[in-house]
This record gives C-alpha cells, structure tokens and sequence, in this order.
C-alpha cells in the first residue's frame, strides 16, 4: 500500500529538517525562541503538510496542503538568508541548503500541477 511516506518529495523535506536542526544547534542561544525556532518551525510545516493533504479527501484539498508546505518553503528560504546575513549560517552551508530548498521547490510545483491536472480519485 503507497503511503506519503512513498512520496520523494516527503522524504526531501524530511531530509531538510534534519539538516535545519543541525544547523540551527549552533545558532546563538538567545536566538531559541527567535530565528531557531521560526526555522525549525517552517520546515517541519512543509513534511508536515505534505503528509496532512495526502491524508485528505479530493485533490482540492490536497493542493491547498501543498501549497501550504510551498508557502512554508518560501518562509524557511528566507529564514536561511536571514541567518546567513548575521553569520549564524557559514556561506558554504547556506549555499547547500539554499540549493536543497530549491530542488524540493521545484519538485513541489511540479508535483501541484499533477496533482491539479490528475483524475478526480487521486
């Protein structure tokens, strides 16, 4: 039986929120309830919603949970910047996940228009 858990695009962003917790163990402590919190937040978000809208009945409402997890992609790509900006994110680790951001970007949307343009049974 297929699962979300089948899905690449999940097992992408499950990757990213490993790394995003990685990189956010040496952001500076009074940033825990800041930046480190928003950025762990936002990735969670994407496998999060990714799995919540496989979950749900009609592909309507499928594409409006992956669209969530993109808007939380976009929130999470700013974040980077933000922590690359004040030197929390070395440039070489900012470049690599950036470049993982983008590559599940691109799968996202392609997967949306799938979705949008599949049988009604998906």
């Amino acid at each position: 039986m297929s699962t979300f858990r089948n899905l690449k695009i999940w097992q992408k962003a499950m990757i990213l929120v490993t790394k995003i917790y990685t990189e956010t163990k040496n952001f500076p402590h009074e940033e825990v309830y800041g930046l480190t919190s928003q950025m762990r937040r936002a990735s969670i978000s994407i496998p999060s919603n990714i799995a919540e809208g496989y979950g749900r009945e009609g592909k309507n409402d499928y594409v409006k949970f992956l669209n969530i997890a993109m808007s939380s992609l976009f929130e999470l790509q700013t974040q980077i910047e933000i922590g690359k900006n004040l030197n929390f994110i070395s440039e070489n680790n900012f470049n690599s996940i950036y470049e993982d951001t983008r590559e599940l970007e691109r799968m996202l949307s392609s997967f949306i228009r799938t979705v949008k343009t599949s049988k009604p049974n998906i």
